[in-house]
């Protein structure tokens, strides 16, 4: 059973994203003093007492004015109410009742929603009252003075929301979901890429870069596994980003990728490969993280039968940090292979996490020094690769165990990087190397013989 959902609804700066951070006891929600950070839905998980739901916070709702992103603002604020089982309609005590106040509370009578109404920016206690009993004039029946950002208050708050939740079996399984962060500059078609996943609005499209700010979590369920989707903001270059915002939404695309399991990376098919999506395909490496690249805008592009081929090749020769990613060419407009993105991901989720035993990972390595032995130096020192084990997962990680690591150079340790592909699988996972020499093994007993003398 699906957790409840309140709605966080409110005009601009009454502080929704702030009360949001409170119920969730997080800071995930970005808080800035410019109107309009929030544009999308986000949803968070909030708990009180023994009930646990989720909380979704919703643009800042503007009627008179129809310009940039306020009708997409209004749908979604629309698409949350639809879902929420209670609305929390935030207003400021401290500015009291304004014309866009009355003209929520006038639109909101369309909603048979519950409602409860909390009067934001009550610091004060003896203070807080007289501010939220001018509030009674909306008509969304008693005002609850509170202070998002203390937390006064806010525990009454909770009381009413739980009394007004409906009734959920606590004994439901929650099946951990699969985390991919949908990755990529500005204007490649994220959004759209999720929102023709959920057949739905669930993010704002839009021509204007930086339309997307926070990262927008989804739970869906394909090819028989619960997927948490996490639509992130456009990473421009860091010297064209000025603090605020768009700054913070960044960073949390940089969490996004480092909480994921698997990173789809968005590539514009007009565009090509620029030099920010070789930047972000060196993060998703360094994180290890299990990633598949999707081409984007296939149906803008003239095709042939030889074009996919062709520009696959091309995009890989300066993709090579993620050579072993898997590529798919898609469509957001038309639907094109969009849900074929869920079997690859699956693939190579599996393989991130896979783990293989010693014997075999041996084998493969006896087969690798059977078709090209390992370096001579020229005073004649060869290098000698003895063993390897795998010593992790997510990613896959081995130890391989030699006379001098510094006897094997990069040629050789990519050429047995790609046979232990070869031989055991692991497409589209990247994979961790560990070069072990006997010196530094002799220096690890010595060590731990000190240790044992000590103890």
């Amino acid at each position: 059973m699906e957790r409840p959902v309140v709605a966080i609804i409110g005009r601009p700066n009454v502080g929704k994203s702030t009360l949001v951070n409170r119920l969730c006891c997080t800071r995930a929600a970005i808080v800035h003093d410019t109107p309009g950070v929030t544009r999308d839905r986000t949803y968070q998980d909030g708990f009180w007492g023994d009930r646990e739901f989720k909380v979704v916070d919703t643009g800042g709702l503007i009627f008179d004015d129809d310009s940039e992103f306020l009708p997409d603002i209004r749908d979604q604020a629309i698409l949350a109410l639809e879902e929420a089982s209670v609305a929390i309609v935030i207003v400021d005590g401290q500015q009291g009742i304004t014309a866009a106040d009355e003209a929520i509370a006038e639109w909101l009578r369309f909603h048979n929603c519950p409602k409860l109404l909390a009067v934001n920016k009550c610091e004060s206690p003896e203070q807080g009252l007289a501010m939220a009993a001018e509030f009674w004039s909306l008509g969304l029946g008693e005002p609850y003075p509170i202070s998002a950002i203390h937390g006064a208050g806010t525990g009454d708050l909770l009381d009413q929301i739980i009394a007004l939740l409906p009734e959920s079996d606590q004994d439901d399984e929650v099946d951990d979901p699969i985390q991919m962060a949908i990755v990529g500059r500005p204007n490649v078609g994220k959004s759209s890429l999720l929102n023709a996943i959920c057949g739905q609005p669930r993010a704002i499209v839009s021509p204007i870069r930086g339309t997307t700010r926070d990262t927008i979590d989804t739970r869906i369920k394909r090819v028989g596994k619960l997927w948490k989707l996490i639509d992130t903001a456009g990473i421009r270059r860091r010297r064209s980003v000025n603090y605020g915002p768009e700054f913070f939404g960044i960073n949390r695309s940089f969490k996004a990728i480092q909480r994921s399991d698997l990173c789809v990376l968005v590539i514009d098919a007009l565009d090509g490969v620029t030099e920010q999506d070789q930047r972000l395909a060196g993060r998703i490496e360094e994180e290890g993280r299990a990633c598949v690249v999707v081409v984007n805008k296939w149906d803008a592009v003239e095709k042939d039968s030889h074009t996919m081929s062709m520009m696959e090749k091309e995009l890989r020769s300066k993709l090579y940090f993620l050579d072993w990613a898997t590529m798919l060419f898609t469509s957001a407009v038309t639907g094109q292979r969009i849900e074929s993105i869920f079997a690859l991901a699956s693939l190579a989720v599996e393989q991130h996490r896979r783990r293989v035993s010693t014997s075999v990972v041996n084998e493969v390595i006896k087969e690798a020094l059977s078709w090209r032995n390992p370096p001579t130096t020229r005073g004649g020192r060869q290098g000698r690769l003895y063993y390897g084990t795998q010593v992790a997962s997510s990613p896959p990680s081995f130890t391989l165990f030699v006379n001098d690591p510094k006897l094997f150079g990069d040629t050789y340790r990519r050429y047995v990087e790609r046979h232990l592909r070869e031989g055991l699988g692991f497409d589209g996972t990247p994979l961790r190397l560990f070069w072990r020499g006997k010196q530094q093994r002799a220096v690890e007993r010595d060590l731990a013989r000190q240790q044992n003398r000590t103890l």
